[in-house]
Parts: C-alpha cells; structure tokens; sequence
C-alpha cells in the first residue's frame, strides 16, 4: 500500500523532517477499499503510519462526514486507486503533525477540512490533509457538527458564487431537500434571492423555515419535462445533468443554470436565442486545478460559514450519527437511503 501518512519516527525527509505536537502512533486504524463497489466490502484494518508530503499537515480525527460521493467512488472510474487505499473526503479534528514547507502554527488547532479523492482519506484515526484546505472552527464547535460542513456547505458556496446577485432575482433550487439545497438556501436567503424549492413536499416545512419563499413539488421524473413556463433567472440544480438540461425550459433570457450532479451535455437552445450561461461545480475539481488563492478564497468563506454556524445564524442538517466501527454500515445505509439527515461517524 502506498500510505503517505507521518510519523517522526518514519519521517526520512531528513532537510525538512515532519514536526508533532506529541508521540505519534506507528500504526492506526483505517477503512481500506479492495475493488468492490459494495461498501459493505471496506475493511476495518490496521496501518503503518507514513511520511508526510510537502505541504500536508496529520489531522487525528474526532468525527468524519460521510458524503454520496464516498459510495459513488467505490464502483471506480472517478479515480485510479489501488487495493488497499482509504476513502472519505470529509474530516474534522486537531492538528497533530505538519510535514515540510507548513507552518508550525498549524499544530494543535482544531479544523474541519474536505481532502482529495485522489489520495488517502478521511476514514480513519489519522488522515494526510494538505494544509491548504484546512478551515479552522470556531471556539465550542464541536467535531461532529464540523464533519457534516465541508463537502455541502462549501459546493453550496461555489454553486451561489457563480451567479451575479441581485435582490429579488427569481432563483429555482431543485434537489433543495438535500443537504447542499439545506446550505444553498441560506446563502441564497443572505444574497436577496427570491427562493423556490423544488424538493418533496415532506420538506417543504423546513425548507420555508430556512428561508425559501416557495416550495413546489420535484424533482421531475425520468423523462417528464418542465411545463411552468419561463419564471426563473437562476436555477440551480442538485439532481442531474439530465435534470438540469430539463430545467433549462424554466429560465428567462440571458438566465443562469448552475449544474451541481454532473454536467448539461448539450447548450439548451440555439445560438444567439434564448443566451442563456451554463455553469458546473465540482469541488473536488479544486484539488487536481485549484490554486492557493482560490484555495485561500474557498476555506475563508468556510471559516465565516463555520462561525455563522456557531452564532446560530446558519442551520446545519440534523445529523445521524454512529461509532467508527459502523462506518461501513452507515456508508450502505446512506447509499439505499435508509434514514434521513446527514450521516456522521464519531471517533471516541
């Protein structure tokens, strides 16, 4: 397996050797991928502690946040892993080592983070997280709040940022139900936007509680498509691509369709027609394209989000929460849909 956790004992970057604010373990516990699509086929197993690279920092996890993307990923084709490597993306604990090129000062804080498919994970005691995504918490915010944060509320930030606010611009948020729609709502609310929630009507409640000022049944079944007429500047859409290019019908010239689940594979009207301006968010797209600037910009508007939360001026999803050693068990659970809330482990 190719680990690239730390350790001062195995640390051998002798110009620049990794820095801990204590004795570090040799080995520790982890949930490990085999090929299998199955998240009942993670193994619970035992791994050597690593080197850290240039620029990451070793956060012990307190509590890790399970996302669709963690079983949608075991099925490959989203990335190369090898057998043996450890999924999760979403993670919030303190800060216990910092490898080269890190500022020392990064040690003992306490920090929620959303880390790359593309290297080893959250779901264990221990991950290697680069330093650049880190979002430091508020004083009382606890892990198990901060681990249902990173993936949602800050694909929700990116997806509101890509469209101009104006007050009383028409906005659609389809999938609102979700927790990205939980978030987006809010920030939608902040920014002026005349809010309409496209979700089951078992939400609606909530959602108005959150700040939507119209709630309509969604989303739309395979193949139906939109017949309430050009009422939107903005839609934003949680489902599909094939969702969205749907939606595209609800918008008003010159409008916006912002496409959070996969991508519009076809422009929805002709040239010089209807003008309307496509956008999609992928946020795990930063990691492998992102910049420190854009880097710094994203977990900034996490941290003011993080301390919203904490002032009780932004609500998060009520978490379902459970032991490490359920991990697997609550991944299926979320992948069938077996409760409601966002999935949450805790460590201790």
């Amino acid at each position: 397996m190719s680990d690239r956790l730390s350790s001062n004992a195995t640390s051998a970057a002798a110009s620049a050797p990794t820095r801990s604010s204590a004795a570090l373990p040799s080995h520790y516990r982890a949930w490990r991928w085999h090929g299998s699509a199955d998240p009942l086929a993670l193994t619970l197993d035992e791994v050597a502690l690593q080197p850290l690279a240039p620029g990451e920092v070793l956060v012990r996890n307190d509590a890790i946040g399970l996302n669709p993307v963690d079983w949608k990923v075991l099925g490959g084709g989203l990335t190369a892993w090898q057998p043996g490597h450890i999924p999760g993306v979403d993670g919030a604990g303190e800060v216990v080592a910092v490898g080269p090129d890190v500022a020392q000062d990064w040690l003992g804080q306490r920090v929620a983070y959303h880390t790359s498919l593309h290297g080893h994970g959250s779901f264990a005691d221990y991950a290697p997280v680069p330093a650049r995504a880190l979002m430091r918490l508020p004083q009382g915010m606890t892990a198990e709040r901060a681990a249902a944060f990173p993936c949602p509320a800050l694909t929700a930030w990116q997806a509101i940022e890509k469209v101009p606010a104006q007050p009383g611009r028409t906005l659609l948020i389809s999938g609102a139900g979700g927790a990205v729609g939980h978030y987006l709502i809010q920030l939608a609310r902040s920014r002026g936007f005349d809010i309409t929630a496209m979700a089951n009507a078992r939400h609606h409640e909530r959602l108005r509680a959150l700040g939507a000022h119209h709630c309509i049944a969604g989303p739309l079944a395979d193949g139906q498509s939109w017949t309430g007429g050009r009422q939107f500047q903005v839609v934003i859409d949680t489902v599909s691509g094939s969702h969205a290019e749907r939606l595209s019908a609800s918008l008003q010239a010159n409008g916006h369709l912002v496409c959070i689940q996969d991508r519009v594979p076809t422009w929805p009207n002709a040239a010089f027609g209807l003008t309307l301006s496509m956008h999609e968010v992928a946020l795990g797209a930063l990691h492998v394209h992102g910049d420190d600037l854009a880097w710094k910009q994203l977990t900034q508007a996490g941290e003011q989000m993080l301390a919203q939360v904490a002032d009780g001026q932004m609500d998060i999803p009520d978490r379902e929460v459970r032991d490490f050693s359920g991990l697997s068990q609550l991944l299926a659970d979320l992948q069938h849909r077996r409760f409601s809330g966002k999935p949450v482990v805790q460590m201790r």
